[in-house]
């Protein structure tokens, strides 16, 4: 096999598994009703040991972060916490497949945060896909009508939060490659200093929201091997094997072009949501899906 389609291969594996993120999100929300701030500590925590086990068996070299860096690395530990919160947020109250939907307007909010933080310019082709990414957004929350927002306004607001802050998180890594750290090194750090944020966010919660006793949550599952064990394999599958993957992609293919395979992620997410969660978009969510889309390739060609 040549090097081309090994690729596409391997992006395509790696989008397929990363499109699972939501269900199993979805799935232990519906099923054990856990919290989603609990679920996104333990998800991130899981994350951070299996790459430290990761790099401690195969690159411990990887394992170095230089002092210089660590402010920043504190600083990217909290957009993640930001980012995967409101992304377990936006699944609770959207669903799995709106959600995903919802957080692609990220490539459209990266063009107008680097214009205003980066003074790029836009042609005319990223207008046109901000707009049209803004139009998705719309039909697929159901903004457009006034029932919707008294109905579910924290699904839209969860689900803009999401594509903004994935828009940062996708900043900071710009930022991080600026800085020649690693691409794994960052992973490591940024997810390990997200689950020291989001420790303190389930406090807080405890405190000032739910009411609750401390750390009255944390151990939701409580004796449920099969739920621990769906959220151990949420948490290192999805995330590090498909990282990892669309990460070993960009070895045969162009950046660009493993992109572009990775935007099929909604589409994916969709026919999972269909299977095991008998989710259905409406005819007006797959017209804001399309538009969501369209706007996200018209960028990667743009780029």
């Amino acid at each position: 096999m040549t090097k081309k389609p090994r690729g596409f291969i391997i992006a395509l594996t790696a989008t397929i598994i990363w499109s699972t993120t939501a269900i199993f999100i979805s799935y232990l929300n519906i099923t054990y009703q856990l919290p989603s701030l609990v679920l996104a500590f333990w998800r991130d925590l899981f994350v951070s040991f299996g790459m430290l086990a990761g790099l401690l068996i195969f690159s411990r070299r990887l394992l170095h972060l230089d002092r210089t860096h660590w402010n920043f690395m504190i600083v990217y530990g909290l957009v993640v916490a930001l980012f995967n919160s409101m992304w377990t947020l936006s699944v609770q109250y959207n669903g799995a497949a709106v959600a995903t939907v919802m957080a692609f307007s990220s490539p459209a909010m990266t063009a107008l945060l680097s214009r205003i933080i980066h003074k790029e310019t836009f042609s005319g082709i990223k207008i046109l896909s901000i707009l049209l990414s803004i139009a998705g957004i719309i039909f697929v929350s159901g903004a457009y009508d006034i029932a919707t927002w008294k109905l579910n306004p924290l699904g839209i607001i969860f689900g803009l939060l999401t594509g903004l802050m994935f828009a940062v998180y996708n900043l900071q890594g710009k930022a991080a490659a600026d800085r020649h750290i690693d691409s794994w090194t960052a992973l490591l750090y940024s997810f390990a200093w997200a689950t020291v944020f989001l420790f303190f966010f389930n406090i807080g919660s405890d405190l000032f929201i739910t009411h609750k006793p401390l750390f009255a949550d944390m151990l939701w599952l409580g004796d449920s091997i099969s739920g621990w064990g769906i959220l151990f394999f949420l948490g290192v599958v999805p995330t590090l094997g498909g990282f990892g993957l669309y990460s070993l992609s960009i070895r045969y293919l162009s950046p660009t072009t493993a992109n572009l395979i990775a935007t099929l992620e909604p589409a994916f997410t969709a026919v999972w949501a269909y299977l095991f969660l008998s989710e259905v978009l409406t005819g007006a969510q797959l017209i804001g899906s399309l538009f969501v889309l369209v706007s996200v390739l018209l960028l990667r060609f743009s780029d």
